[in-house]
């Protein structure tokens, strides 16, 4: 599965800008720019938390705003703006990328104890 999305004005939803998100199975590109265009890309293992929200204006015209927050080095904060399908976008990179840390076994588990009392000195 995968997902091309353009980055829309609010006014109408209008996809007038040159900021393009594709959002596949191992990764997620940012390709910006018309003169000068920039491609980033960052892989879904490094994706640890997704968040949604949308705005009164971005509601109304059918908009959400994803935001990644990931390992990568150049985008820490992956912010995809102003796009349709927002929330099964969120989703999709959600069980995307929980699987990629799965395959890839780079999975972090918070230890909270066995509660074995061996382990704790008297």
């Amino acid at each position: 599965m995968e997902f091309t999305e353009r980055k829309r004005w609010l006014f109408l939803g209008l996809p007038f800008t040159f900021t393009k998100y594709m959002i596949r199975e191992d990764m997620i590109t940012v390709d910006t720019g018309l003169l000068k265009t920039v491609e980033n890309d960052c892989y879904m293992y490094k994706v640890q938390d997704v968040q949604h929200s949308a705005t009164l204006a971005e509601k109304m015209f059918g908009l959400g705003t994803v935001i990644c927050f990931t390992g990568d080095t150049t985008h820490p904060q992956l912010v995809l703006e102003h796009i349709r399908n927002s929330k099964v976008i969120k989703e999709f990179i959600l069980k995307e990328s929980e699987e990629a840390r799965l395959k890839r076994r780079t999975v972090n588990m918070l230890d909270i104890g066995s509660g074995d009392l061996e382990d704790v000195e008297e």
